[in-house]
């Protein structure tokens, strides 16, 4: 598998393949960073926060799962003195082989690229699943594009990519979706997606 050497931004969220980002960005570290990557065109590393803060702390006592997603960015959305916003999308996973902070507290880390999801059709008896999420693509006609949760290109015959939005969607534990992130397998990943949905009511006959 292929490796990379990246910068890591540890979150208290979890990032997936295709998902949505938005990062308001004011800690001179990650400035740093985002300024590279969006004069490179390189990506960071998004990994889920296990103890510690997102803003740095006299402390410095981040600490974080040891896999994660692969984050570009996508446009600047608004720049001012101290302040960057930004929007990213999710790529490729990843897993850590070695990690160091750097003296201004920025981890950077060795990782290897897991490999992408295949694309597989929706099963029958997972369809409900697409269902639903294409009933949620629908009303988001009546938000301000700029405000979507989800982007297109949608692939509702997809079983990893409709998988991966409602991991995005649904208010899960953050550990929860890290173990839905890091699963090889997407049908396995849409069972249990689906199986929620069902739990909840939102898959209809």
């Amino acid at each position: 598998m292929a490796t990379l050497s990246i910068p890591l931004f540890p979150l208290a969220t979890v990032l997936f393949p295709d998902g949505v980002l938005p990062l308001q960005i004011f800690e001179v570290r990650y400035l740093d960073m985002i300024g590279k990557c969006i004069a490179d065109g390189s990506p960071f590393g998004v990994v889920l926060l296990t103890h510690g803060s997102e803003v740095r702390t006299p402390q410095g006592d981040e600490q974080f799962e040891q896999a994660g997603t692969l984050a570009t960015v996508q446009e600047t959305i608004e720049a001012s003195p101290g302040l960057l916003k930004v929007m990213c999308r999710g790529a490729s996973r990843f897993r850590i082989i070695s990690s160091a902070r750097q003296p201004n507290g920025l981890w950077t880390a060795e990782v290897e690229l897991c490999e992408n999801d295949h694309a597989v059709p929706i099963p029958s008896e997972l369809q409900g699943a697409s269902d639903a999420l294409d009933r949620v693509l629908e009303s988001l006609g009546d938000i301000p594009e700029e405000r979507w949760p989800l982007l297109p290109p949608f692939q509702l015959d997809d079983c990893g990519w409709v998988a991966n939005r409602w991991c995005d969607l649904l208010p899960l534990p953050p550990p929860q979706k890290q173990m839905l992130l890091m699963l090889d397998n997407p049908v396995i990943r849409l069972e249990l997606l689906h199986d929620m949905l069902d739990e909840h009511g939102l898959i209809t006959s």
